[in-house]
C-alpha cells in the first residue's frame, strides 16, 4: 500500500496524520485494537502498546495511531470495561495474509475464542484495506459492523476524519456522530 504520511515515525503517536491526498486515504490500511482482559499485563494499555510493538515483527508497519477510547464492555456492560484503539498501517500483506499475521498476534497475546463477545486479552480487527469492500474470499470488507461503534470510529476520526466509508460513502467523522453502539466511548487523555 502506497500510504506516505507527512510526518515522521516519530509523530504517529495520537494524532492527525496528514495523507498525501484523497488517493492516500484510498489505499488506507486500518486495523482496530481492542483490550478488556489484561492477562499478563499491568493493564490493557500496557498490553495494547506491547501489541503495537510486535506489529514490524509481522510485517506491518504503523503509520498512525490514534488516542486509547474507554468504554463500557458491548454488548454485556457487567464484563470489564474496553480499550480500544486504531491504527493506521503500511504493509506489503494482501488483506488475508494481514488477517492471519493479526490472527498470530493474538494467539501470541493469550486471545482465546470462548463465549462470542466474551472478555478478551486481545482482539484485532480488518476495519479497511483502501477500497476493497464485499465478500473477499470469506472475509467482508470493510468490518461490516465498524462503522456503528463509536469505539472503532472515534479513534479513526482521529487519526483520518477525512476517511470516506468504501460502501457507506461518509467520513469518518459523520459515522461517529451516527454510531450508536458504544455511545459512552470516550478518548483518554
Amino acid at each position: 500500500m502506497g500510504i506516505t504520511p507527512e510526518t515522521s515515525t516519530s509523530d504517529t503517536q495520537a494524532g492527525l496524520v496528514n495523507i498525501d491526498g484523497p488517493q492516500g486515504l484510498d489505499e488506507a490500511v486500518f486495523v482496530a485494537l481492542g483490550c478488556n482482559d489484561k492477562g499478563v499485563w499491568a493493564d490493557c494499555r500496557e498490553a495494547l502498546e506491547a501489541v503495537l510493538a510486535r506489529f514490524r515483527s509481522e510485517g506491518i508497519d504503523v503509520v498512525a495511531r490514534s488516542s486509547w477510547w474507554a468504554s463500557q464492555a458491548w454488548p454485556n456492560p457487567n464484563d470489564p470495561p474496553f480499550l480500544n484503539g486504531v491504527v493506521l498501517v503500511r504493509t506489503a500483506h494482501d488483506p488475508h495474509a494481514l488477517m492471519a499475521a493479526l490472527g498470530r498476534i493474538e494467539e501470541a497475546f493469550g486471545r482465546r475464542r470462548t463465549a462470542l463477545n466474551a472478555p478478551r486479552t486481545l482482539d484485532l480487527d480488518l476495519i479497511a484495506y483502501g477500497r476493497e469492500q464485499g465478500d473477499c474470499g470469506g472475509l467482508i470488507l470493510p468490518h461490516p459492523r465498524a462503522a456503528e461503534r463509536r469505539f472503532v470510529m472515534g479513534p479513526l476520526a482521529e487519526i483520518a476524519p477525512d476517511w470516506v466509508h468504501p460502501v457507506a460513502g461518509q467520513t469518518a467523522t459523520a459515522l461517529l456522530s451516527a454510531a450508536q453502539v458504544g455511545r459512552d466511548a470516550r478518548p483518554l487523555a
